[in-house]
């Protein structure tokens, strides 16, 4: 397999990817993940709210969060080859404007897809205790290679995180395996900390992952590097 890591911005980047050269994207990108509201002492105290994942209330939990869904998945739909498809991790806030936005581009839905953890975030509207992913594909479908798997997935959520948002291996890794073949090539254009990487080398996929964050970019760069096929 060959693995090509990129430290950069990803919309600058996929511009050096050739037109119609990728097999799958998988990726979890940044977004919003609260709408509104407080996030302070007292509001926690009149809800008996515990704190969150966020230190403020602006819906951001990394510095690099300011990217458009409008500025990226429009290069996505291009680098992907046609009758491919393409995954995309998301939350409740942001799940129409990324399918509005998919289906602008060419994209047409799958499915919605759901990773059930062993853990649950506190909330007054009920605890969340899973995340979804929307399942799209571009030109024309085709069965996923397992057609016995369904739409949700139970994985434990990472014990030992290097990343904030990090997902198991095996879930990025049932994407793979379903939607490619053992060469092709999945890009990951938040790679974050290279599960998804991680994944592909496991079942000796080409993988190209690009990352902003110096920190993350140099967890991933030797997760992957270190995995043994």
């Amino acid at each position: 397999m060959t693995c090509q890591l990129y430290k950069g911005d990803c919309i600058e980047i996929m511009k050096q990817i050739p037109d119609k050269s990728v097999d799958c994207v998988i990726t979890d990108p940044p977004y919003r993940v609260i709408s509104g509201g407080r996030n302070d002492d007292i509001s926690r105290a009149k809800w008996n709210s515990p704190c969150g994942i966020l230190s403020k209330n602006d819906g951001k939990i990394f510095v690099h969060n300011d990217i458009d869904f409008e500025d990226w998945i429009p290069e996505i739909y291009r680098v992907l080859k046609d009758n491919s498809d393409f995954y995309c991790m998301t939350n409740t806030i942001n799940l129409f404007k990324i399918n509005e936005c998919c289906l602008k581009c060419g994209f047409k839905l799958h499915n919605l897809l759901v990773w059930e953890k062993n853990n649950a975030t506190p909330n007054r509207w009920y605890m969340k205790n899973c995340e979804y992913t929307l399942f799209y594909y571009k030109g024309n479908a085709k069965p996923i290679n397992n057609m016995s798997s369904k739409t949700v997935h139970s994985f434990n959520n990472p014990s030992e995180k290097n990343h904030p948002t990090e997902k198991p291996i095996g879930l990025m890794g049932l994407y793979v395996s379903n939607s490619t073949q053992p060469n092709d090539t999945v890009l990951d254009p938040f790679m974050g900390s290279g599960t998804t990487g991680v994944a592909c080398k496991h079942l000796n996929r080409n993988f190209i992952g690009i990352e902003l964050d110096d920190k993350y970019f140099e967890i991933a760069k030797n997760r992957i590097e270190g995995e043994l096929l």
